[in-house]
């Protein structure tokens, strides 16, 4: 008689090697022998394969489905995504995280976003959230968390390796990666801006996802990728998505999650490489260099039909020494980003309150989409040194393109009234800040009593505006104002309106609003 079998349980590695076999045509018998377990759990695996990958993309193998035997997720899901990609971010910029810390942000984070429920950082929530995603339990110390410099080292020399293998030109070789802006940042104390209107300001947390995507030469950027929570946000009106300047996703927590990365590389990636190799004259062939997971699928559900564009990723923790878009070219889209929001609240001329107002997400993707197109491709190019040291196509030229931005917008800045002392120290101070930096504010969501009291200002019915547009010669700010927002409304419908075009637009109201505001100051 046969004992009684002992009792297995396998970590997620193992499900992942019994997952792979069974796609290559082991049998359930072979692989219940192979493991020590009963065939119906080959069967259960086999049933619950999507989950076991998504699950296994979602952790770092190195300490994480190596060891992991269960899958239970985090109560607070969304929570959970939030601190991920903080903790991720924190550990990019070479930011210490102890566990203190770690706890206090997850508080904020659980509160910011009104979240239910009885929540407690305690260590043993602390705990469970280094388990989940693989962090190392140095990273609870307070120790700087710095890139495995020998991991990207051998992995230069690898993908070096590769890419003559392959024979793969820089205009074949593409980088992409994520980054939270906080779109309401303006700037109040760094920039001798906390009149006393600042009274009331708090930092701003709304916030968008953009995904920068481009060639090593940097002359094939991609349209910006941008996620934010709502699926058509207000802001959106009548705009049909297919016509904004950036490719747009929803998401509840705001992130580009595995679903929403795959509809990108599938549906935008991979054609828009494929026409632009066409057009060079070059094979239809390319990688696209990611960071490790979990922020994106693994490299085998990642290619394009044909198998001949491809993905690999970054080992974990070297982001900030060699991913190409994580070396100056995200912080130059918000350079570019901020002082383009800094120069639209000074052109219209009104008070911070009324600009939070006016300022809407659809201006933020405007005004962001702008940024990327202003990003200079010598800067991509630079970006790429750590990978390819003798690739440069313009030897000797060393251009910091966020310095002369910032010494740029400090000239603007001293010619302003209440803003002379601003200098460029103060201007990097500001690019830099994280937005609950105090040199980062925008008013609060909730009014004063004073405002609550004002009655609304009737909207002109359709009549009223037909008549004032025929019989009125002299044609007023208010009145311009109204037209220019209908026209762009217009615009946004359009699918054969070109970018340029809408930005002129959107300029035209800013000097309209300007003047209606001066109009209004005098008249009071």
């Amino acid at each position: 008689m046969l004992g009684k079998r002992k009792r297995v349980v396998l970590t997620i590695k193992d499900k992942l090697d019994i997952i792979k076999k069974l796609e290559e045509g082991i049998s359930f018998k072979k692989l219940s022998m192979l493991y020590g377990i009963g065939e119906s759990t080959v069967r259960d695996i086999k049933k619950n394969r999507e989950r076991i990958i998504n699950y296994a993309n979602s952790s770092d193998p190195t300490s994480g489905i190596s060891k992991r035997k269960s899958m239970k997720s985090s109560t607070y899901e969304e929570l959970d995504r939030v601190m991920i990609e903080w903790f991720n971010q924190q550990k990019t910029d070479g930011i210490p995280v102890s566990g203190t810390i770690c706890a206090k942000q997850a508080k904020f984070f659980f509160d910011a976003l009104g979240m239910e429920g009885d929540f407690n950082a305690s260590s043993g929530w602390l705990t469970r959230f280094k388990q989940r995603h693989g962090i190392p339990k140095a990273a609870g110390k307070g120790t700087k968390l710095k890139g495995d410099e020998t991991a990207a080292s051998e992995f230069c020399g690898n993908f070096q390796e590769f890419v003559e293998k392959e024979n793969l030109q820089p205009e074949q070789i593409y980088g992409a990666d994520q980054t939270g802006l906080f779109w309401k940042c303006l700037p109040s104390r760094t920039l001798a801006l906390d009149t006393e209107q600042s009274t009331g300001y708090r930092s701003s947390r709304e916030r968008i996802i953009i995904m920068c995507c481009a060639n090593a030469t940097g002359l094939h950027k991609l349209n910006l990728c941008v996620v934010g929570k709502a699926k058509k946000p207000r802001a959106f009106k009548g705009t049909d998505l297919s016509n904004l300047p950036v490719t747009y996703f929803s998401q509840k927590a705001a992130w580009i999650e595995h679903s929403v990365f795959r509809q990108w590389f599938e549906k935008y990636f991979v054609p828009q490489v494929q026409k632009h190799l066409k057009s060079k004259g070059l094979l239809e062939k390319a990688v696209l260099l990611l960071d490790f997971p979990p922020a994106h699928p693994n490299e085998e559900m990642l290619s394009s039909d044909d198998g001949k564009i491809i993905v690999k990723h970054l080992p974990p923790n070297v982001t900030s020494l060699i991913q190409p878009m994580s070396q100056g070219v995200l912080a130059t889209v918000k350079r570019y980003y901020r002082a383009g929001l800094l120069q639209k609240y000074m052109g219209e001329g009104i008070d911070p309150k009324m600009f939070w107002k006016n300022l809407t997400v659809l201006d933020a993707i405007y005004e962001v989409s702008r940024a990327w197109n202003m990003v200079k491709s010598s800067t991509i190019t630079k970006a790429w040194k750590k990978l390819f040291p003798g690739y440069d196509d313009n030897p000797g030229v060393n251009i910091d393109e966020g310095a002369i931005l910032a010494a740029n917008l400090a000239t603007v800045l001293q010619k302003t009234e209440d803003c002379e002392h601003a200098d460029i120290g103060h201007i990097d101070q500001w690019f830099d800040s994280q937005s609950n930096d105090s040199s980062c504010q925008v008013l609060t969501d909730n009014e004063g009593p004073e405002d609550q009291a004002k009655p609304a200002e009737q909207k002109p019915s359709s009549k009223t505006r037909k008549t004032e547009l025929t019989l009125e010669k002299h044609i007023s700010h208010k009145a311009a104002l109204e037209w220019t927002e209908n026209l762009l409304d217009y615009l946004e419908q359009q699918d054969d309106m070109l970018l340029s075009d809408k930005l002129v637009l959107r300029r035209l109201r800013t000097i309209i609003r300007r003047k209606h505001k001066i109009q209004n100051s005098k008249n009071h």
